[in-house]
C-alpha cells in the first residue's frame, strides 16, 4: 500500500468528500469513530463510509497509472492513490466481492480496525460497501515501502540508525495493536512498513482485517511463512512473531532472507555434479512413478482423473449455509477444474485461489490440483505450500507427499524430495494393506 501527507489530514473530511456512516453494534446504536485516538496525536479524519463514485472519481476510475501497491497483488486485490474533491490524499485497496462476500463481516471488521488511531499506523479511515464493491480507504504514505528502500535501490542504502527506528516503530505499532485487543496481524513483511511525509516508518493498518484475503495471508515464499500457518492455516499470535522476526532479518541483511531450501554451493557458486537420486525404497504407483521421473504431463492426466472423493466428509454444512456465497465459492471451484482439465493453468490457479480464500471449505484436492498448476508456472515455492497445506487437511494422504516430492525436486532439494517419494510410497502400501487414508 502507498499512503499521505498529515497536513492533508488536520482537518476532517468535508461532507462532500465522505458520508458519515452508521456503525452497527449489536445494540443498534449508531455512532462513529473519534478524529483522535490514543497515541495519534491528532490529525486523523473520522472514520466513515465512502461512496463508491467518490472513491471512482478519487482514483480516475481506478486508472492503471493510480496504482501504487508494491506487493505484486494482482489486479482487483491492489491499491490505488487517489485524490478528494478537497485535494486530500487517500490509499484505496479494492478487493472482490469473493474475498468479502457478506458485506457485514466486511463493514463490521473495517469499524474494528478504524477505531484504532496511532502514529505509528497507516490508519484505515473509511471504506465502501456499495452493492459489490468492497473497498477500504486508509492514510496516504508517499515515501514507497520498506521492502524499495531495502531492496530495489541500487545505490542507496538506509542507515542503520533507520533500520533500527523501524524497527522500534513497527514494534511499538504491534504493541498499541495488541493492547487494543487486535493482536493478529497478516502477512507482516517488508511491502507492509510505509513512509509517512517525514520519512517516518509506519505499519500499514491493511493486515489487522481479520479476514483479508491478501494472497491467503501470506506471500509465497515458505521462508517468510510461519510454521503456525503452514499447519492449520490460520494467524496466531506465535506467527506474528514470527513474521516480526523476518522483518528484523531483512533489515539487517538489507536483503530478502534467504529461501532456507537454497544450498549452500547455490548461493557461493560453487560448481556441483548432480548425484542420482536415491532408489525408491517401496514399489511406486503410477502417481508415484510419474512423480519420480518428474513428468508433469503424466501427473495432471492422473489428477484430472481424480474426483473429490478425498473431499467426503470434510465439511459438515448446515442448510443455512448453503447460501449465495457457497454457490459462488463452489462455481469458482468448478471453472478452476474445467480450466485445469484444458490446461490453462493460471486461469486454474486464479479461480482455485478463489475458492481456498473464501474458508468456508477446505479441499484438499483443489490444493493439489493448485499445487501442479504452481509447477507448470514455474512457482515451486507456491507448489510445496499447497502440497503442504493438502497434507495438513489429510496427514495420511500419499497424493500430498507425492506433490512436495516434485515440488521439493524442483527445489534442488534431491535428498527430500527422495524421502517424501519412499513415505508417499509407504503410504499407499499401507492403504492398500487396509490401513486407513482417505
Amino acid at each position: 500500500m502507498g499512503c499521505c501527507e498529515s497536513s492533508f489530514f488536520k482537518e476532517t473530511l468535508s461532507g462532500k468528500d465522505h458520508r458519515h456512516a452508521q456503525n452497527r453494534p449489536s445494540n443498534g446504536t449508531a455512532t462513529t469513530v473519534s478524529a483522535v485516538g490514543d497515541g495519534a496525536g491528532g490529525g486523523v479524519p473520522t472514520f466513515s463510509e465512502f461512496s463508491f463514485s467518490d472513491l471512482k472519481s478519487a482514483t480516475n476510475n481506478f486508472s492503471s497509472e493510480f496504482i501504487v501497491s508494491e506487493s505484486g497483488e494482482k489486479a482487483p486485490n491492489v491499491v490505488y492513490k487517489g485524490r478528494l474533491q478537497n485535494r486530500r490524499w487517500i490509499a484505496v485497496k479494492k478487493f472482490t466481492k469473493m474475498a468479502w462476500p457478506d458485506p457485514k463481516q466486511f463493514a463490521d471488521e473495517a469499524w474494528g480496525v478504524g477505531k484504532l488511531r496511532h502514529k505509528r499506523l497507516a490508519n484505515l479511515i473509511g471504506y465502501c460497501c456499495d452493492g459489490d464493491e468492497r473497498l477500504l480507504v486508509a492514510e496516504y504514505m508517499p515515501n514507497d515501502t520498506l521492502a524499495k528502500h531495502l531492496f530495489h535501490w541500487e545505490n542507496q542504502t538506509i542507515e542503520w540508525a533507520m533500520r533500527l527506528r523501524v524497527a522500534l516503530y513497527i514494534a511499538e505499532a504491534l504493541d498499541y495493536c495488541s493492547t487494543e485487543g487486535r493482536p493478529l496481524y497478516h502477512d507482516l513483511n517488508a511491502y507492509r512498513v510505509l513512509f509517512d511525509e517525514n520519512g517516518d516508518p509506519r505499519l500499514s493498518c491493511l493486515g489487522l482485517m481479520k479476514n483479508s484475503r491478501d494472497g491467503k495471508s501470506y506471500s509465497t515464499n515458505l521462508a517468510y511463512t510461519p510454521p503456525e500457518y503452514l499447519r492449520n492455516g490460520r494467524v496466531t499470535p506465535e506467527s506474528v512473531i514470527f513474521s516480526f522476526g523476518t522483518v528484523l532479518l531483512d533489515l539487517l541483511s538489507g536483503k530478502h532472507i534467504p529461501p532456507s531450501h537454497i544450498p549452500s554451493y547455490v548461493m557461493l557458486g560453487i560448481p556441483k555434479h548432480e548425484e542420482a537420486p536415491p532408489t525408491p525404497q517401496h514399489p511406486l504407483s503410477p502417481m508415484g512413478d510419474a512423480c519420480s521421473r518428474m513428468d508433469l504431463t503424466a501427473i495432471h492426466q492422473i489428477l484430472v482423473m481424480t474426483h473429490y472423493k478425498d473431499d467426503e466428509g470434510t465439511n459438515e454444512l448446515s442448510f443455512q449455509e448453503w447460501t449465495q456465497q457457497m454457490r459462488d465459492m463452489l462455481e469458482a471451484r468448478k471453472r478452476g477444474d474445467l480450466a485445469f482439465r484444458d490446461k490453462e493453468f493460471k486461469t486454474a490457479i486464479d479461480c482455485y485461489s478463489q475458492f481456498v480464500d473464501v474458508g468456508t471449505m477446505v479441499s484438499p484436492t483443489v490444493y493439489a490440483r493448485r499445487s501442479l498448476c504452481y509447477l507448470l508456472c514455474d512457482q515451486p515455492d507456491a507448489a510445496l505450500r499447497d502440497a503442504m497445506q493438502a497434507q495438513c487437511v489429510y496427514p495420511d494422504w500419499s497424493t500430498a507427499f507425492y506433490m512436495q516430492a516434485v515440488a521439493l525436486a524442483k527445489l534442488d532439494m534431491h535428498k527430500d524430495a527422495a524421502d517424501m517419494l519412499n513415505e508417499a510410497a509407504a503410504l499407499e502400501e499401507k492403504k492398500q494393506r487396509g490401513g486407513r487414508g482417505p
